[in-house]
């Protein structure tokens, strides 16, 4: 016995593919789109854009400032209606950049470049903004004075809730740039006690 006998994978075909005939005649309803005449969405696809329905498409006139706009490559040009609230800068806008220069939209590093980019982002603003007398206001921003009040134990164990495993690193998410800083902070404190 040869080992094609043994295995489906062989590396070359031991026979033709099938006919249309014989796939018609094996499988019933194979093939029934490919007459243009049996196929109900023909006769609209073919009509005149817009011709029965009255439904019509003019493309708008282009906003001012769209060249030098970040895009994805798989696109001509920039939409005729962008977004100009969050002009990119910074680092942060140097990663993004990047990430729409480089990658596709199908490729999971333009995503992840994007997400970078915004963490970027949010340390630099909560940086600057601690340097402009604003800090952020933990206690306020994170909800952590209303655990207290509305028995965060038993909502989160006495139930059937299946997200318990996410409450552990939720503070250390989206607080990972201060725990940063007051490690940092501590780190430092503690060489120049060791120096002294």
């Amino acid at each position: 016995m040869s080992t094609a006998d043994h295995t489906p994978y062989v590396a070359e075909p031991t026979r033709p593919a099938p006919s249309p005939d014989e796939l018609r005649a094996r499988i019933p309803g194979w093939g029934s789109d490919l007459d243009p005449a049996d196929r109900p969405s023909v006769p609209k696809l073919s009509r005149a854009a817009g011709a029965a329905s009255g439904a019509h498409w003019e493309v708008p006139e282009a906003q001012a400032g769209g060249s030098g706009r970040e895009r994805s490559i798989e696109h001509a040009h920039v939409t005729p209606v962008f977004g100009t609230a969050q002009p990119l800068a910074g680092p942060a806008g140097v990663v993004k950049r990047y990430a729409y220069r480089r990658f596709s939209e199908g490729r999971l590093a333009h995503w992840m470049l994007l997400v970078v980019g915004d963490r970027i982002d949010v340390a630099t603003h909560r940086v600057t903004d601690a340097l402009r007398g604003r800090p952020d206001r933990l206690l306020h921003e994170t909800g952590v004075r209303s655990e207290r009040v509305t028995h965060p134990v038993r909502a989160r164990l006495g139930s059937s809730r299946r997200d318990w495993r996410h409450q552990l690193l939720d503070p250390v998410v989206a607080n990972w740039g201060w725990l940063a800083a007051i490690g940092g902070v501590v780190v430092v404190v503690v060489r120049r006690l060791r120096r002294r």
